[in-house]
């Protein structure tokens, strides 16, 4: 059945957007864009009506992952389930996450390495922490070996050690031990790292007078 398009009209919140009115009902939004090749009396059939809902749910639900990318950026993933709580469908998921790929806004490679990066800068991270957040975030296995295979782990562990010797600068030496390695664990290093680290750090207590009453702990 066709319908005719009897009006095409500027959207009030968004200029961008154009209302479609058919046979003298609004019938859908498009962007502007989309919207210009269009005219009144212009006739569409149901599977014109078809394709250009649908072009503009896509077109929608990028602009609504290009928001969601503007505050940091994202993986795949994270991308897709921010979609999806919003009531995106699947099919339309995967052509926005395609156009993002495509448009180089969207790269797990390039995502993991900013994670790991600020990680680094701001809040140091084990191998086995980094590969959890990594995972959490839907990145996969073989990009996570790739990206933490150069990682400097003992320097990333020395700069944990450092944040975690100032917060428990005041604690009495058996504390300050086992809070330490509380501390390290927590952000994903290993045994192996942690046990020399928390020594030196007692040792360099000690050295510097530590704490009233500082002794074997």
């Amino acid at each position: 059945m066709e319908r005719e398009i009897t009006a095409l009209t500027v959207q009030k919140r968004n200029k961008e957007r154009i209302n479609v009115y058919l046979d003298g009902q609004f019938a859908f939004g498009l962007a502007a864009i989309e919207a210009a090749h269009l005219r009144i009396g212009q006739t569409l059939d149901d599977e014109q009506i078809t394709r250009l809902r649908e072009r503009d749910e896509i077109e929608r639900a990028y602009e609504r992952a290009l928001n969601y990318l503007s505050y940091r950026p994202r993986s795949k993933w994270e991308v897709g389930r921010n979609l999806r709580e919003n009531g995106v469908d699947d099919s339309v998921i995967d052509a926005v996450t395609g156009r993002l790929t495509r448009a180089d806004l969207l790269d797990d490679k390039e995502f993991a390495r900013y994670w790991v990066d600020n990680r680094m800068r701001f809040n140091p991270r084990g191998l086995r922490g980094l590969r959890h957040e990594l995972r959490q975030k839907g990145v996969s296995f073989s990009i996570i070996d790739e990206t933490l295979a150069t990682l400097d782990v003992e320097a990333a562990a020395r700069q944990a050690a450092e944040v975690g010797t100032r917060r428990y600068s005041q604690a009495a030496p058996r504390d300050f031990r086992r809070k330490l390695h509380a501390y390290l664990v927590r952000r994903g290093f290993s045994y192996a790292v942690i046990r020399p680290l928390v020594q030196e750090k007692l040792e360099e207590r000690r050295c510097k007078g530590g704490v009233e009453g500082e002794g074997e702990g």
